[in-house]
């Protein structure tokens, strides 16, 4: 057979149920074998949108999503996505036809060293360069892709190798596991834990990788102990549950910050440092930390480990709970009322354009517990990372590694496709929107109903926000929008304009409902950015 017809066995031995992408010249032994394939490849109109794709997908489903182009420029348009993918801890295996192997040694037509330039933003790259290794590439690609902490890898598949003849066979996949952390370090976590007069725990997106969000919760309620998580672990903790002191991550002292403060004792599981850097909640460097994770910690001076417990983290969370003495009550009880009452301040708001507070309650109000929200980046990525009361893990999608714009359309798509059953919406700023909006076409073809609401205040709302706080003057942010429902009805989707507040609500349930892409028009009012800020540096602590 094809070295091309084993890559594409390869594939389906790794149980790829997905491809997104663009087909090229030099990647059409691998398009041609997949018309033989149970893989279904989804054509794409900008393989920006194909890496997105496989990197919601793989954050969704802990498998590898995959992207695939063509050599040179259909290879350089995966890069944001794929450098998204691997700093989000996402598994994704991207790939690329190259040109043939007796061109790459010169100046030729759209040769680039693609494994140099995807090497910085991969865990591995790499290139096939005779038929008889793919099974070791794919299979290699693949393990290292999902191994914790999981990220991207990138295969590069040259034109006249694809072609060749080869007799091999897919490897058998064989699944890696974490080990047990070590008794004596379980023993040593307890005693500190248990002797903690105010300890709190820190939550990040390993709980998520790691399923280990329903330990938490039981290690938290045994010890009474209250969880504060990242942005990108929304829902480890329910926000319903008392001892949830809801998301930290802005730049800024927010209400849960006032426990850090506070704590002495700071237990941080599944936590990776590119969420939200420690000199923000141990600026002093003097927080006694427990690291429950995986893999060993981060190098830096705001995160000196007290104790590492390094293992699976559920069982390393169900060991701990029988053995640490728990808090006669939970600590900062305050912070969590204040939590609660700041989440609902808006929610009878009528004030048009519509306030951010009011567009994240309305959405979490239409939304069931584990419907999807993908968040894009810009200023309503603050909103709804602060905002939005996530009850399950994996159901408010925010990008907070890379934090690249134009994520949400193509994230909504893999999302819908990874639960079909599922609502999902794409909770997006106009300009993030405009970014990958072609997707559009791409969602309506494989038939995956999803809303898309935008936040639309024709400017990049998040930079003016930076430049009001450093220079207290904007520059150069605006620009004009389509008429983002004629723009929705060209593609043959629907489209709704929000022209009062009171309407936000019905119009989210009427296109959560219409079973086809929506696309809604919603004015923000940012003017409640500065007031945040001014806000946050005039709060005081909860009484």
């Amino acid at each position: 057979m094809k070295a091309a017809e084993l890559f594409v066995k390869c594939l389906e031995n790794e149980k790829v149920e997905y491809i997104f992408g663009i087909p090229g010249e030099e990647n059409i032994d691998v398009m041609d074998a997949l018309l033989d394939s149970t893989i279904k490849f989804v054509t794409t109109h900008h393989e920006q949108g194909a890496a997105f794709m496989a990197d919601v997908y793989g954050r969704l489903t802990g498998r590898a999503g995959v992207c695939m182009a063509t050599l040179g420029p259909g290879a350089t348009n995966l890069i944001t996505g794929v450098a998204d993918a691997n700093m989000d801890r996402a598994p994704v295996v991207a790939i690329a036809g190259q040109g043939a192997t007796t061109r790459l040694h010169k100046e030729s037509h759209q040769i680039l060293d693609l494994v140099s330039m995807f090497q910085p933003i991969t865990k591995y790259s790499t290139q096939i360069l005779d038929p008889a290794i793919v099974p070791e590439i794919v299979r290699k690609a693949f393990k290292v892709a999902q191994t914790e902490k999981p990220g991207a890898t990138f295969i590069d598949f040259p034109e006249n190798i694809a072609e060749m003849q080869v007799g091999k066979a897919p490897i058998k996949v064989q699944t890696s596991y974490t080990s047990q952390a070590p008794e004596r370090k379980i023993g040593e976590a307890a005693r500190l834990i248990g002797e903690a007069k105010a300890p709190m725990i820190l939550a990040g997106n390993g709980v998520i990788r790691q399923g280990a969000a329903d330990a938490l919760v039981s290690f938290a309620q045994a010890l009474r102990i209250p969880v504060a998580n990242t942005f990108m672990a929304k829902g480890v903790m329910p926000f319903t549950n008392e001892l949830s002191l809801g998301t930290i991550g802005l730049k800024a002292r927010d209400l849960p910050w006032f426990a850090f403060e506070k704590a002495d004792v700071v237990i941080c599981i599944g936590y990776d440092m590119v969420e939200y850097h420690p000199d923000m909640w141990n600026p002093d460097g003097d927080k006694t930390i427990v690291h429950i994770d995986a893999l060993p910690a981060e190098v830096d001076e705001h995160y000196i480990v007290a104790v590492g417990v390094l293992g699976d983290i559920a069982s390393s969370l169900r060991a701990l709970a029988l053995h640490a003495k728990p808090q006669r009550e939970a600590p900062f009880r305050a912070v969590r009322k204040a939590v609660e009452a700041d989440r609902a301040q808006y929610a009878n708001d009528t004030g048009f354009p519509v306030k951010p507070q009011k567009i994240v309650w309305d959405l979490r109000e239409v939304l069931g517990p584990d419907d999807i929200a993908i968040s894009d980046v810009g200023a309503h990525k603050m909103w709804m990372s602060r905002m939005y009361r996530a009850e399950r893990p994996n159901t408010c999608i925010i990008s907070n590694g890379f934090a690249a714009m134009g994520i949400a359309v193509p994230g909504a798509i893999a999302a819908k496709l990874a639960y079909p059953d599922r609502k999902v919406v794409a909770v997006t700023g106009d300009a993030g929107f405009m970014m990958n909006s072609q997707e559009i076409e791409t969602a309506l073809r494989l038939k995956t109903p999803m809303v898309v609401l935008i936040w639309n205040d024709s400017e990049y709302g998040l930079i003016t926000w930076h430049q009001l706080r450093h220079f207290g003057r904007p520059s150069h942010i605006g620009f004009k929008n389509p008429d983002f429902v004629k723009y929705a009805e060209s593609f043959g989707a629907k489209g709704y304009r929000v022209e009062r507040a009171e309407d936000l609500l019905p119009t989210l349930r009427t296109a959560l409902t219409d079973d086809t892409v929506v696309i809604i028009d919603c004015p923000v009012d940012y003017s409640e950015n500065m007031k945040l800020t001014a806000r946050l540096q005039a709060m005081k602590p909860p009484l």
